[in-house]
């Protein structure tokens, strides 16, 4: 099906195989077709930029930038592509819509659907879409529709009788507002971001709203433009470099805060540890719909924030507003570790006068994590249409994301065993 452009067809074919095992290996790759794909498509000729071997590494290609530098599109990493691919559980002649083009991806969701189905690839930028244009044909992919438009306003036109397949959006989304161009029992794989944490979910449309029934993906994407494109909704501490976020919900007054990081925080202990290696997306994912208030704290790396130690350097970390007080969740090194990366403790930091009662209720919640919910399987998501219903207010629904087109639920499965009373958003014993 493709005649890649290259004289270097031998090395070409032969990092292409490479990096198929490595993915396969890792158990990115699991199923015969993806497989197929990944070894079939020529990943160079949709990076013309870059040499051989950088095509085919398993990372990201930039492949444009804004004027102040920022990556605007990209090649995704393989092994997230695979992940997603797999994920959609495309099968020969499916309609499949990608959102976020470039080519790459749409000749692998080509390869998927074969020359019974049929891919359209969208974007909003014209020189994304105008690559996806000159590229897929040269590497033989001719019957891929391109269409440039705004992912929030779908055409009607694009939409075929009964909806997709398969929807895989490959920009990070806020909201979900595809549900409606979904064939029934369809697939939707999405990069969906919940409080500014960044998930590769994949959905089963089913009686009109869609369900996660997989692994949650952590991942990040280039960001979403257009009428689609998500608020930070980011407030800045006067005279302290300090930032406060609120993306998922109503933002709250930061100049009464100032004064509460004149003074060193309290310290909450939870005796909940973590190695130096082990991720815990899961727990900061949990606080942000468990807490009211919830927010997501960043400083300026080069401001005088010496109150705030360890400062947030990575990520930003989670945190609460309790009127003129705060509370952040950090991590204390207690030791080496089996392994020797570390061993780390949680901890709370309060800040303000009423910091330490705001460190106790997210330390409560942090120990309402480990009993119940750190050793289950992953939460399920259920998006649902909104259904003209508002934006977050004041009121707390725990684990309820209020979205323009989506009311997003997470249902937090309980550790067997565990003394918890489940309860319809899986919030536990919290309440």
């Amino acid at each position: 099906m493709t005649t890649p452009p290259t004289t270097d067809l031998d090395e070409a074919t032969a990092l292409r195989h490479h990096l198929a095992d490595q993915l396969a290996a890792a158990g990115h790759i699991r199923t015969p077709s993806v497989d197929r794909a990944l070894r079939t498509v020529p990943r160079h000729a949709f990076a013309p930029e870059v040499l051989l071997p950088a095509a085919y590494a398993n990372d990201i290609v930039a492949t444009r930038r804004s004027d102040e530098g920022t990556i605007i599109s990209s090649i995704s990493a393989p092994w997230l592509q695979a992940d997603m691919l797999e994920a959609a559980r495309i099968q020969p002649g499916h309609r499949v819509l990608e959102i976020g083009s470039g080519g790459y991806n749409a000749a692998l969701l080509a390869e998927l659907t074969g020359p019974t189905g049929h891919v359209t690839t969208l974007d909003i930028d014209p020189a994304v879409t105008e690559r996806a244009i000159r590229f897929l044909p040269k590497a033989g992919y001719r019957h891929v529709s391109v269409v440039t438009a705004d992912a929030e306003h779908l055409p009607s036109a694009v939409v075929p009788d009964g909806g997709f397949d398969a929807i895989v959006v490959t920009v990070d989304t806020w909201d979900l507002p595809w549900i409606d161009a979904l064939f029934e029992g369809g697939r939707l794989v999405a990069p969906l971001r919940l409080h500014g944490y960044h998930w590769a979910i994949g959905f089963t449309r089913n009686e009109g709203a869609l369900h996660s029934d997989e692994p949650l993906i952590v991942c990040g994407f280039v960001a979403m433009q257009g009428d689609g494109a998500w608020n930070p909704n980011r407030r800045t501490v006067p005279g302290t470099g300090v930032h406060l976020s609120w993306e998922d919900g109503t933002p709250l007054s930061v100049d009464q805060l100032a004064p509460a990081f004149d003074r060193e925080p309290t310290v909450t202990r939870t005796d909940i540890t973590v190695g130096g290696q082990e991720p815990f997306d899961l727990l900061t994912f949990y606080l942000a719909g468990a807490l009211p208030g919830f927010c997501r704290l960043e400083v300026d790396p080069d401001g005088d924030n010496q109150v705030l130690n360890p400062p947030p350097r990575h990520w930003p970390a989670a945190a609460i507003v309790r009127g003129a007080s705060l509370a952040r969740l950090a991590t204390e090194r207690i030791g080496d570790g089996d392994d020797g990366k570390g061993r780390y403790e949680f901890v709370v930091h309060g800040y303000g006068d009423q910091g330490h009662v705001a460190a106790q209720e997210m330390a409560e919640q942090v120990e309402i994590w480990q009993r119940n919910h750190r050793g289950a399987r992953y939460p399920l998501i259920t998006a649902s249409p909104a259904a003209g219903r508002a934006p977050a207010g004041p009121d707390h629904e725990p684990h309820v994301f209020a979205k323009k087109h989506t009311r997003i639920t997470v249902e937090w499965p309980i550790v067997p065993g565990s003394t918890a009373r489940p309860t319809a958003l899986g919030s536990g014993d919290a309440g």
